[in-house]
């Protein structure tokens, strides 16, 4: 305990009245009282506690899972004027070797969450325990399930979504924990803004490219033959055949995976025989169009969205394991008059990738989210953490973070 001033702590040559040394020494007891730590109800600590209890069992049925972080950019190539022959070698952009990233739990994040919590609203808190320790009727679960969707995206948010109530996720709750329990499932969650001529490209061509865009993430990333394995042709066959290097660098990267050239970076695919989708996928994001200032007629289609996979094992057991797996493409779109692409099919300028609860083995072609009893047995974190969830950053290509890291939640 602070020491409090005394007479005997009073210095013997001062000039202070006496009435003025007792008002001080009234006021020092009075702030010390005020400042002091208070200690926590029983009922607060009971709630930290279970939830602290709580987040340690998903940090392991989760197996901290880890994460790959940057992706790449494909060669990115102006489209020609028509009429060209040769010329000028087409430009592109500095590629970008993909590395993997490590997801482990925050628990630390979660119980302070609670305690916060617990002081505001403490029936609310406890409603969210299962087992009857607070006012509500139903889990935590139950109350994810029967929650809202949130509101579409339009724009990129200013933060990380909040925590979610705690949960273990299952094959019956394969969601349980996470903020992807409001978000929408399926293709129509990817919607298209509104249609309007940029720069010089007219409206048609704009809402052409922005539907070749969705079925471009629809085939590449929830198509169920893509998913588990298998060739994503119809992905493949919206991209312009005047892009002939970067689809011979994807069919290449399909036949052969390496560490520099994987598909996983553009093609969301697990192995079939380790794990099985057990849920929907969930899926926030949104698309913008802008214009190019390097020369009128062209426009940039801009599509960032996140897609989230419950998994389980193949043949069995309750354990679920969530893979997020973030897209941001860019795709170009010109002026058919003064400039050469091909009817019915998009022209990807570029791509950038994030793929949380992954192995660290490099160029194996597939997403192999981590479970309990997988932890342990791949490379150990050595990058910054980062929250898979967090949308408010753009996805881009950063050349300081190229190892195993660390995320906060799946």
């Amino acid at each position: 305990m602070a020491e409090q001033p005394s007479e005997e702590h009073r210095p013997q040559d001062t000039s202070l009245p006496d009435d003025v040394w007792e008002k001080f020494v009234q006021d020092s007891e009075r702030d010390i009282r005020a400042s002091a730590p208070k200690e926590p109800s029983a009922r607060a600590r009971m709630v930290t506690e279970r939830l602290r209890a709580m987040d340690e069992a998903q940090a392991a049925r989760t197996g901290g899972g880890k994460r790959r972080w940057g992706g790449k950019r494909p060669p990115v190539r102006p489209a020609r004027p028509e009429g060209w022959r040769t010329g000028p070698a087409w430009q592109e952009r500095e590629g970008r070797t993909s590395r993997r990233r490590k997801v482990w739990s925050a628990v630390g994040v979660v119980a302070a969450a609670a305690l916060a919590l617990v002081a505001v609203n403490p029936s609310a808190a406890l409603s969210w325990l299962p087992g009857g320790l607070g006012e509500g009727s139903g889990t935590a679960g139950d109350a994810q399930a029967s929650a809202p969707p949130l509101a579409p995206e339009t724009a990129r948010p200013s933060a990380a979504p909040s925590a979610a109530p705690a949960g273990v996720a299952t094959r019956e709750k394969p969601f349980a924990g996470s903020p992807a329990a409001r978000w929408e499932s399926g293709a129509d969650a990817i919607r298209l803004p509104g249609v309007k001529a940029v720069d010089g490209v007219p409206a048609a061509r704009i809402e052409d490219a922005l539907k070749g865009t969705k079925r471009f993430l629809v085939a590449a990333n929830l198509d169920r033959a893509v998913l588990e394995g298998g060739e994503p042709q119809k992905a493949l066959g919206l991209v312009d055949p005047l892009e002939a290097d970067y689809l011979s660098e994807l069919r290449a990267a399909l036949r052969e995976p390496t560490e520099k050239n994987d598909p996983v970076w553009t093609f969301t695919r697990f192995d079939p025989a380790e794990v099985e989708l057990v849920g929907d996928v969930r899926i926030r994001g949104h698309m913008t169009v802008e214009a190019l200032d390097e020369s009128p007629g062209k426009a940039m289609i801009k599509a960032d969205y996140t897609f989230v996979y419950p998994m389980a094992r193949v043949g069995g057991g309750d354990e679920v394991s969530r893979a997020v797996v973030r897209r941001s493409v860019e795709v170009q779109v010109v002026d058919a008059a003064r400039f050469r692409a091909t009817d019915g099919h998009i022209w990807v300028a570029g791509s950038y990738s994030d793929i949380a609860n992954d192995d660290c083995r490099q160029g194996d072609g597939v997403i192999r989210p981590q479970f309990l009893s997988g932890r342990g047995t791949s490379p150990e974190p050595s990058g910054k953490a980062r929250d898979p969830y967090d949308r408010s950053k753009e996805l881009k290509a950063d050349a300081g973070e190229e190892e195993c890291g660390l995320a906060t939640r799946t």
